[in-house]
């Protein structure tokens, strides 16, 4: 099998790793996408920025994956839409002010912490 290299190859690989989480456990394709283009150079900030670049794309292809399959009830999805924008805008403000390796450490404890409720649960 020959080996991948280059940019392109690299970014081909993560982007299917990125889609496959993503269609498996909703957007945390982008969890595993922002390691991923820090390895592939991406400075931190730039690599929080990029993965919603990224996973924007895949989750709307995984939303209409599931709606086809009946599995989405937009009904039940959309009290939570209002209070995401919000939040959204209000991270987006807060990534800007926050020092990278700050942001660094609080991703990581939010890893770490979805991992323990995952394991427990």
């Amino acid at each position: 099998m020959k080996k991948i290299t280059g940019k392109w190859g690299r970014a081909a690989l993560t982007g299917g790793l990125c889609g496959v989480l993503n269609g498996l456990f909703g957007a945390g394709g982008g969890i595993a996408a922002v390691p991923l283009l820090k390895a592939g150079g991406l400075e931190q900030k730039k690599a929080h920025a990029t993965s919603l670049a990224v996973i924007l794309p895949l989750a709307v292809t995984s939303a209409v994956s599931y709606l086809a399959q009946g599995t989405i009830s937009v009904e039940e999805a959309l009290p939570y839409l209002p209070g995401g924008f919000l939040g959204a805008c209000a991270g987006a403000l807060l990534m800007k002010k926050i020092p990278a390796l700050w942001l660094r450490r609080v991703f990581a404890l939010f890893l770490i912490y979805a991992a323990v409720r995952l394991l427990l649960k």
